[in-house]
């Protein structure tokens, strides 16, 4: 058995999410399981080989989304061919720019987004050579 991370992403409205990053990030739902109210209780979905999951905030759990506990500390690094395009899809659907995406000294292009449901995204590629 390999090991394997899977961010499970916490937001009031999953069905939402789901639309979100379907639609800003071009990702496939694998799995949906909803509760018998309809609650996403667990969806995974994929972006190329990388894999997420997105569930309902739940309080009695103690599942919190990061807007009803004041932001996320967690950056959600994704690495993808094009991350202006990317940026720009994510902001189009409703997602705010933190960082612009540019060119770092550190030599990767990168800038960060946060989502409609308060995740951080820092969006990651090659440098871009200028012109």
């Amino acid at each position: 058995m390999n090991s394997q991370l899977v961010p499970k992403l916490l937001v009031a409205d999953a069905d939402a999410a789901i639309s979100f990053y379907t639609q800003a990030l071009g990702a496939e739902v694998t799995l949906r399981v909803a509760d018998d109210d309809g609650v996403v209780n667990h969806a995974e979905l994929t972006v190329d080989s990388v894999v997420f999951a997105v569930a309902q905030s739940v309080e009695d759990w103690g599942w919190t989304d990061p807007r009803s506990v004041g932001g996320s500390p967690v950056l959600l690094v994704l690495t993808v061919a094009d991350p202006d395009a990317t940026a720009r899809r994510m902001v189009q659907f409703g997602a705010e720019v933190v960082i612009p995406v540019d060119n770092r000294p550190y030599g990767k292009r990168q800038g960060r987004v946060e989502d409609p449901f308060g995740h951080l995204w820092v969006l990651s590629g090659e440098l871009r050579q200028l012109t």
